[in-house]
Order: structure tokens, then sequence, then C-alpha cells
């Protein structure tokens, strides 16, 4: 796996893309959490004891869904909100699921609700105190949203609106999804950074910047000349990955 990256930082890239961190810095970023409290207190603590001794800039990303599927969403949210890292720059990056969840807060397309319930949706209702029985009417959806509305605390629902689509520094572009092949990163749309899979994920064109990203679940974080994929399914497979960034060189915990 060294060999790989290594390979990555040796390719050839554009005067305006720096290689790695800045000096200095180290970066830690957390895959797909998708309601499992459980692996994400482990990671913290992991994380905890890898930073004791490093005394430079701490940075710690979080590649979004954080919600669906697993059955702690709502006490994920609860962890993610009491900052365990008060000496690192935290950034939350949204993911499908949130984008999903507000839009069933928010639209007046309820539509929109059987989609989220058949991705994982219920797990999160139910970790919020509400029940779905059977398939819900027209009615029954309004009042679940309303339900939703009211139980959500008013910091949970700040935190999914805040949430941001992208972050980067050096030579690295963190997005949740990935992004459009050939289109310059600061054009890319919220839809590709949140949903997009085949055409990223088949795709060897470099994009200016090393993605690094979520979404897709491989069996091991995935290094690519171009990406670094950190989905490895904690919701069902029990393993929740965290990439650790440091000048050139990345490790996994």
């Amino acid at each position: 796996m060294k060999a790989i990256f290594k390979k990555i930082l040796n390719r050839k890239q554009s005067e305006s893309s720096p290689v790695g961190l800045p000096e200095n810095h180290r970066l830690y970023c957390i895959g797909d959490i998708h309601g499992r409290l459980d692996l994400l207190q482990e990671v913290h603590q992991k994380i905890a004891c890898d930073a004791l001794a490093f005394d430079g800039v701490k940075i710690l990303v979080y590649l979004g869904d954080y919600v669906d599927r697993g059955i702690h969403s709502r006490q994920v949210l609860d962890c993610l909100l009491e900052n365990h890292f008060p000496d690192f720059k935290t950034v939350f990056l949204m993911g499908n699921h949130e984008q999903v969840l507000l839009e069933f807060l928010n639209n007046k397309d309820l539509s929109v609700a059987l989609d989220w319930f058949r991705f994982g949706g219920l797990p999160t209702l139910a970790s919020y105190g509400i029940t779905v029985r059977g398939i819900p009417t027209a009615r029954d959806l309004q009042q679940l949203r309303a339900e939703f509305r009211q139980k959500m605390p008013a910091v949970h629902l700040a935190f999914f609106e805040r949430l941001h689509l992208y972050y980067e520094i050096g030579g690295y572009f963190f997005a949740h999804a990935g992004v459009r092949p050939k289109i310059k990163l600061h054009r890319q749309r919220p839809e590709d950074m949140l949903w997009i899979r085949e055409e990223f994920l088949n795709s060897d064109v470099f994009h200016g910047k090393v993605i690094v990203h979520g979404h897709s679940i491989t069996d091991e974080p995935e290094i690519r000349h171009n990406r670094i994929g950190l989905d490895t399914g904690a919701y069902a497979s029990g393993k929740l990955t965290c990439a650790v960034f440091e000048g050139t060189s990345c490790r996994f915990l």
C-alpha cells in the first residue's frame, strides 16, 4: 500500500496543485458512519491516542452519511456535537443521506420520504423515537414529518443545515461521493459531490488534487492515483475507516 501511495504522490501535477499537506499539519478523515455509535467512539479513542504527541495543526474531516441504516443515528449526532477534539479544526461534510433527510423535513413533495425509507431512513426515525407502521399514506407522511420536526433537537437541525459540501487543503479535495471528471473543482455541482458513482469511480483522469471520498463501499480503503475511498461499509461490516494524512504520507486507523 505504501508503494501505491508513493506512486500517487510522484505523478505529474500542475504547478498550482501542491503535494500532500502543508508542513506541520496532520489530518484525520473518517468515512461513512451510518448510525454506528460504537465504531465512532472507538475511532475517536484511536485518534485521541494517535494525536497525543503531535503538537502541530490538527484537522479532523468527516465525510458525511452520519445517519441511516445503523440504529443510533440520533446518538451519533449527540456524539459529534460533544466536541471531543477542541484543539482540532473540525470539518463536517454533507452526505447524500443528510441531503435527503433535509428534503424530507423541508420539501413540500413528501414522496422523497419513500425513497429515504428504502435506503435507511427508518432506523433514523426510530432513533428519534418515531415508529412507522405499514406503508404510510400521504397523510401519514405529513404526520411523521411533523413528529420528526418536533422531536429533532434544534442543535441537530442546525448541524445538518451547516454541513459543508467539500473541503480542500494542500493536494487533497474532500467530498462525500467524489467529483465529475474533467470539470474544474471549483465548478463541481452539489449533486455530483453528494451522489456520483461510476463515472467518477471508473475514471483515470487526475482532477487537479487527490479526491478523498466515501459513499461507495469497498472491503478495504481504496487507493488510486487520483482518489482515495474510505467507505468500508461500517453499518454492515463493523469496519469504520479513518485515514491519517501527514506531509506526503497516508496511513489508516
